[in-house]
């Protein structure tokens, strides 16, 4: 056994393109770490509909430029078949460690399978990629970014031409093309013979993002920003400065690109600590701002914090930042909503089937079309009409014509004109959240989420709930459960179950991009009155809470 490890390793090692993963490999090889070999040959990064995503290394169960080059001669394989024999891709990446490399490798094997390539100019925000396949008409696009993984990670995202992430069977069919290539040195590399795109697109794309925002709208609100580390700076301060809002104070510590991300655990909003650079900034008050927006390193997702004055929002009382806190997604999908009602939007507003319910109530009351699918913006983008789509981990598109994923650059626009417009009328983010709430009930959302090292225990506990269901959470007896595998009238089949509470709703998912279990709770609370409201929250909170405690017993987590 340790033979065939070993021998698998040098053959590996013998193709490797890359010095670093080479000397590596060639250290575990002589080591005899059999331990680690094992755990970097015991399989292959599946692509999927996330693409590829893992942590950087030697091997095939890690990202390296070994991978790299048989995703891209896959995705070139599949491209020619679907007759796109000299189709453009274009490609574009994000700071982190190694995605230049991975970039500069797909343009070579595209140019080497007779396809044309494109490489954007320098590190960019995901949704400039995703708007670039459509504006070049590029047959498909790939975007290297680990988006909000820890440091050690990297991944590889890719887009078919109508600008969406691919979904089935595209993604099995790209992996079958992986799998058929029989050896690196089969895929031809040439030194050039791609292009490198100059700012026009980058223009383009700031252009468009006027077309956001209504004209004349007041433009006065105050912000913080931090980049996370990531490259949302420099597009960001251009499309705010294009707008005409006042220039963002930046997290001075975040602002510019940092593979390693050393301010934070995780470089993502959501995480506990990810903010605390940001409050602190915004608790100086050179400003004094009436917002916090956070990117993720690839400025695709968008957080939003505000003032934390008088206790509105959902109901769960995160005073993460000390006279600050964290909107959840769920609130800031809800208040972008209720903002192109107002201005008159038309057309489908789209959520995942983890997102809030109120999004719903509110299409409902505007007369316009309503969609839930499967988690992910590849489903979420494909919604018949989209005007607007968002999920609940701060994932926004409004602009589906120019970006038809989500975007944290347009998203930030969006909620800083919503936040001017209040401002004028003397009012707040939390204070539209209180209308909404009275309007449609309380909507409370949480999560239960889990990471784990071994992903045996996310399959155990999916296992011991299908096996063992729950006939009750926090006391309210489940009318419905559902295991979202079967498919729905509207959904394909998907690893999930959902239970339908009296007054609630939870959906069981194991992550597409993390090693965790995750658990979307939802508590729905009558309100008559604003005066009610913080009743609603603190009878919102005890049964979120309640209901973790019964799920977590429930799942064995």
């Amino acid at each position: 056994m340790h033979d065939e490890l070993i021998a698998q390793a040098q053959a590996w090692l013998t193709e490797d393109p890359d010095p670093e993963t080479r000397t590596e490999l060639a250290r575990l090889i002589d080591a005899q770490d059999h331990t680690e070999l094992a755990a970097r040959f015991s399989g292959t990064l599946q692509f999927g509909t996330a693409g590829l995503r893992g942590e950087l290394g030697a091997g095939p169960m890690r990202m390296n430029r070994s991978v790299v080059i048989r995703a891209a001669a896959g995705l070139a394989a599949y491209l020619k078949k679907q007759g796109h024999q000299n189709g453009l891709v274009v490609i574009g990446y994000d700071a982190r460690h190694k995605s230049h490399d991975f970039a500069r490798d797909t343009a070579a094997v595209m140019t080497g399978a007779g396809l044309r390539a494109a490489v954007l100019p320098r590190p960019l925000p995901t949704p400039v990629l995703a708007f670039a396949i459509r504006h070049l008409g590029a047959v498909a696009g790939v975007e290297v970014t680990a988006s909000h993984n820890p440091p050690r990670d990297n991944g590889y995202k890719v887009y078919l031409g109508d600008g969406s992430q691919i979904v089935p069977p595209a993604d099995a069919d790209i992996a079958a093309e992986i799998t058929a290539v029989p050896s690196l040195t089969t895929v031809p590399r040439p030194t050039e013979g791609w292009d490198t795109l100059d700012d026009s697109v980058l223009d383009a794309y700031l252009a468009r993002t006027d077309a956001v925002l209504s004209k004349g709208s007041p433009r006065t609100a105050r912000t913080v920003y931090t980049a996370m580390h990531g490259v949302g700076k420099d597009v960001l301060l251009a499309a705010f400065a294009r707008a005409g809002f006042p220039e963002p104070a930046l997290v001075t510590e975040q602002a510019d690109p940092d593979p390693d991300f050393p301010t934070v655990a995780f470089p993502n909003p959501e995480e506990p600590g990810a903010m605390d650079l940001a409050f602190a900034t915004a608790r100086r008050g050179e400003t004094a701002p009436d917002l916090i927006i956070a990117n993720d390193p690839d400025a695709d997702r968008c957080a939003v914090a505000v003032r934390d004055g008088n206790g509105g929002g959902n109901g769960d009382g995160d005073g993460d930042g000390d006279g600050w806190r964290m909107l959840r997604g769920d609130e800031v999908g809800a208040l972008l909503a209720a903002h192109l009602v107002r201005r008159g939007a038309t057309g489908t507003f789209a959520e995942s089937i983890v997102s809030s319910s109120l999004l719903g109530r509110i299409a409902e009351k505007a007369g316009l079309p309503h969609v839930e699918t499967l988690t992910g913006f590849k489903w979420i983008a494909r919604a018949e009409g989209l005007r607007y789509g968002y999920e609940e981990a701060l994932g926004y598109c409004v602009d589906p014509d120019g970006v038809r994923d989500k975007d944290g650059i347009t998203a930030a626009l969006l909620i800083t004109e919503l936040a001017s417009v209040l401002k004028e009328e003397g009012r707040t983010l939390p204070d539209l959240l209180d209308d909404l709430a009275v309007d449609h009930g309380l909507h409370a959302t949480d999560q239960l989420s889990v990471r784990v090292e071994d992903l045996s225990l996310i399959a155990a506990a999916m296992r011991r709930l299908r096996e063992q269901p729950p006939t009750e959470l926090a006391g309210l007896p489940i009318t419905r459960t559902e295991d979202l595998t079967r498919g729905t009238d509207s959904l394909p089949p998907t690893d999930g179950l959902r239970y339908t509470l009296d007054g609630a709703r939870v959906i069981v998912r194991p992550s597409g991009t993390e090693p965790k279990l995750k658990c979307y709770l939802e508590v729905v609370i009558p309100v008559a009155t604003p005066a009610d409201l913080p009743a609603a929250r603190a009878k919102a909170t005890d049964v979120l809470e309640s209901i973790k405690r019964d799920l977590s017993t429930a799942a064995g987590i």
